[in-house]
């Protein structure tokens, strides 16, 4: 019997497509990982804060929350940049704060592309200062409201306008509500009054 095996391949084209291939899918599957990565690792933090878009509706109830207000605004946990996009676009002097660089870097785009002089935070909401904005929008999570509640009397400056969206600051009553159902914000202004 006689075995002919061979080490390397007849044709070399087919090797060089194969390896290309492999190279391709390698990276292609690295990369979804380290995309996937930022959005699933909040889930395994203290304060579990997924992305979840802004309806059409909340960003017009923010919008009127903050009619008339003055001073600059942080967006915390500004996700795609939505509300700071539109805020901007109404003349104020708006941050965003987002711990996914990849939302970070679509905020960016999305600012440049419309011509807004916005800047966006890639940092953790809970060793961010507040105390430098006099309006703070917030689009939190049921079971983060307490602490949330507790750095906003320890940071915020007297009269700071806070606009809590899809959650309520549990021990503090607040000016007014606008809105209904999931689109429902809740507008405090902190001061000693509103602290219970």
């Amino acid at each position: 019997m006689d075995f002919n095996f061979s080490t390397a391949s007849e044709d070399p084209e087919k090797s060089t497509f194969g390896y290309v291939l492999l190279t391709a899918t390698g990276g292609l599957l690295a990369a979804t990982c380290l995309v996937t990565a930022s959005f699933v690792s909040p889930a395994f933090r203290k304060h579990c804060l997924p992305f979840v878009p802004a309806t059409n509706q909340q960003v017009r109830n923010v919008l009127l929350a903050l009619k008339n207000r003055k001073g600059p605004v942080i967006d915390i946990g500004s996700g795609d940049g939505r509300i700071v996009l539109e805020l901007a676009k109404n003349n104020y002097d708006v941050h965003g704060v987002e711990l996914n660089p990849w939302l970070v870097a679509y905020s960016r785009i999305a600012a440049f592309c419309g011509g807004l002089n916005v800047k966006f935070y890639v940092r953790d909401l809970w060793k961010f200062r507040l105390s430098a904005y006099d309006n703070i929008v917030i689009f939190g999570v049921e079971q983060m409201m307490v602490d949330f509640e507790r750095k906003l009397v320890s940071e915020c400056k007297e009269d700071c306008n806070v606009v809590a969206c899809r959650f309520p600051l549990p021990n503090m009553t607040p000016e007014r509500v606008i809105g209904i159902g999931i689109d429902k914000v809740w507008v405090y202004v902190i001061n000693k009054r509103t602290i219970v």
